[in-house]
């Protein structure tokens, strides 16, 4: 099995947190977000619509992060615990409400700062309007609030007290703000204290491995300097961030 994945990215962190931690086999194949490596004819040959993750299983091309996630649990049924991805129908079904309500939530409020905070300026020559980036940070403080009143609540993780499919994708959406230097943990010890517990369930090593690049980000705009695709990106950035 091959997986297409840029760690820049919180889907492809996801994807790749979720193979390492259950021991699923796979070859890393990196595909460089901000060099335009997606938008290349031999990526396009994989997935048309140029986008990551991609899981390539034989002659089975699969995209979209939580669909690849819910494929390999089914698939590798034998080796992942039951509390990923539960078979109980109610479990599951709590696992698929967060999965559901994230893509329009914390994933986008998070990934929009991030790309306000890091991206914008390089790419727009300027800084973004401080209202956009409050009005982005309210949106995120929201999120939050959610993940904590009616997701986590006090239990340990979303569904219980093991971790799942739901506690991943939730970090890593997390982290994207993060790795903007934005602090979204300050005051919320609820939080805190899932999230530290979400990195001893995964393995502290590995969390720390699979946000590397997303801590490092200051070194991102050097390497889009005499981009190729520069003004796809800023087309891209304009119609996400208005």
């Amino acid at each position: 099995m091959e997986l297409y994945l840029d760690l820049l990215s919180p889907p492809c962190r996801s994807v790749f947190l979720f193979a390492k931690v259950v021991g699923i086999p796979f070859e890393f194949k990196l595909v460089d977000l901000l060099s335009g490596q997606q938008f290349t004819e031999e990526f396009r040959k994989i997935s048309i619509i140029r986008k990551i993750p991609v899981m390539k299983d034989g002659r089975f091309i699969l995209t979209e992060s939580i669909a690849i996630l819910q494929y390999l649990v089914q698939k590798h049924s034998s080796i992942v615990p039951d509390h990923w991805y539960p078979a109980d129908p109610q479990h599951r079904a709590l696992v698929n409400e967060y999965l559901s309500w994230q893509h329009l939530n914390l994933r986008a409020h998070g990934s929009k700062i991030f790309l306000l905070r890091t991206l914008y300026p390089f790419i727009m020559g300027s800084e973004p309007l401080k209202e956009k980036v409050d009005a982005a940070v309210e949106d995120l403080k929201q999120s939050l609030h959610l993940l904590e009143e009616k997701f986590l609540q006090n239990k340990p993780f979303i569904i219980g007290n093991n971790i799942s499919l739901a506690d991943l994708v939730a970090i890593v959406e997390i982290m994207q703000p993060v790795g903007s230097g934005l602090d979204v943990f300050e005051g919320r010890p609820r939080l805190i204290a899932w999230r530290e517990r979400v990195k001893k369930a995964l393995g502290e090593k590995l969390f720390d491995e699979a946000h590397d690049v997303i801590m490092k980000v200051s070194s991102l705009p050097q390497k889009m300097e005499n981009h190729p695709h520069l003004e796809m990106f800023k087309s891209k950035i304009q119609k996400v961030l208005g």
